[in-house]
């Protein structure tokens, strides 16, 4: 018999990456709980829709993938009730954003909120005793003890690399998370599945948005959000949208107005419902400033000017750029990148790297180009 390390508590979705990582886990002789949150309880109607997504009436379909998951495991699996606490810090942070002319990231305010906090004290509320915690996320969590601080690096799969998503978790989230699946590739994943004979893990579709819905306007129904102008970027009337929730910085399509030129959204303003349309090279900005930060492996904002790598999205590539603390506002910080940036968009979390370590991460606040 393998000696035990310990209780360690996964979040299991019933996919791959968090069904592989948990039995990862028990592979090196951790005993492993298995614990999934339930979000939706139909308060806010979803249509149906062949879209993936965390929140929706598909839910119980997830729910069951990862009973069954934990059932060919051999681990004990929890279903945990957070439908009223994800309602409050995550759909109702995603709607006053948007009504408020930003495009917020609910992933990676879950994240921090709900997968690596509530989750944890509702499983320990419901008597459950562990000593770690993990998830399916490609990354890596280390210790330095130079520093003394806990390290995100990004994982070695830079196709799947996960770390953007982690960035705003704290010290003491990072103290007690192991991520399994940090050292693998996606295929490597996949491969182990298939040897394991689990190959209807790899039919079920990978989440692609946090709502299980074509766009969000459901979660708005009991929101007033009038019709507005178009406007070019002299306040010239080019047409009418249907409210500013519909739209978001560096959008082409339903947008639905002529000329010959495609337009693109540039800005959106909450107070007048005006919507900015550009050209595409109107879109680029070569500095942003940042609040909301959070930092990982420094301890604070760095007191002098820093190069670091900025990644201003998911799915951008990490670009060289010039970190400033703000002498105004300590609580804020420039960033000028080398090169302009396609859109810069207030309410997304911009990512501060040195090479794969993340140092840090904030929350747009604007963006320009000076």
């Amino acid at each position: 018999m393998k000696m035990s390390k310990g209780t360690v508590l996964i979040g299991l979705s019933g996919g791959v990456d968090s069904s592989i990582a948990a039995w990862l886990l028990k592979e090196e002789g951790w005993n492993v709980v298995g614990a999934t949150m339930s979000i939706y309880d139909g308060s806010i109607p979803i249509p149906e829709s062949e879209r993936s997504g965390c929140f929706g009436p598909r839910e119980a379909l997830n729910i069951e993938a990862a009973r069954r998951a934990a059932e060919r495991i051999g681990i004990p699996h929890l279903r945990l009730n957070l439908a009223e606490a994800y309602r409050k810090n995550v759909i109702d942070y995603f709607r006053s954003e948007y009504l408020s002319g930003r495009t917020p990231n609910p992933c990676i305010h879950c994240n921090r909120t709900m997968k690596f906090g509530l989750l944890q004290e509702e499983a320990r509320r419901q008597g459950i005793s562990f000593d770690r915690f993990a998830t399916g996320h490609y990354a890596r969590v280390s210790f330095n003890p130079g520093s003394q601080r806990y390290e995100i690096s990004r994982g070695v799969d830079p196709t799947k690399d996960q770390s953007y998503f982690i960035s705003h978790l704290s010290q003491e989230q990072l103290s007690n998370l192991i991520l399994p699946l940090g050292g693998y590739r996606k295929e490597e994943t996949q491969e182990t599945a298939r040897k394991l004979g689990w190959t209807e893990l790899l039919e079920r579709s990978e989440s692609q948005d946090f709502i299980a819905c074509d766009d969000y306007s459901p979660l708005f129904r009991d929101k007033v959000c009038p019709p507005g102008n178009f406007v070019n970027s002299e306040g010239k009337v080019l047409g009418r949208h249907r409210g500013i929730i519909h739209y978001t910085i560096g959008q082409r399509k339903g947008i639905g107005i002529g000329g010959g030129i495609p337009f693109y959204v540039l800005k959106i303003d909450p107070q007048t419902h005006t919507v900015t349309l550009g050209r595409k090279e109107d879109l680029y900005a070569r500095e942003l400033v940042a609040d909301q930060l959070n930092w990982v492996s420094l301890p604070h904002a760095p007191e002098t000017p820093l190069r670091v790598e900025a990644q201003i999205r998911q799915r951008h590539q990490a670009a060289p750029a010039e970190l400033v603390r703000l002498e105004s506002d300590p609580s804020k910080v420039c960033v000028r990148f080398d090169t302009p940036q396609i859109s810069v968009t207030p309410g997304q979390i911009v990512v501060f790297y040195d090479g794969p370590t993340v140092l840090g991460a904030g929350t747009i606040l604007s963006a320009n180009n000076p």
